[in-house]
């Protein structure tokens, strides 16, 4: 497992649809970019974010390369 991207917080988030509607989104507080063999040893390598020791959550998710983007 790897840090590609350490991240960084985020501001305010917006939530924009497919209809082109624009609404507030959920609040994120930062982001990072990491490689793992799977994604159960990517949630175990998230059970190390500081953020969790002040009653946050990390929500872990797979990228997925799309060719042309």
């Amino acid at each position: 497992m790897a840090i590609v991207d350490g991240g960084a917080p985020t501001g305010r988030c917006k939530m924009v649809n497919g209809n082109g509607g624009v609404g507030d989104g959920e609040s994120v507080t930062g982001w990072g970019v990491f490689e793992a063999d799977s994604i159960d040893a990517a949630a175990e390598m998230a059970k190390g974010c500081p953020v969790l020791s002040s009653g946050g959550n990390v929500e872990v998710g797979e990228a997925i390369d799309v060719p042309g983007m």
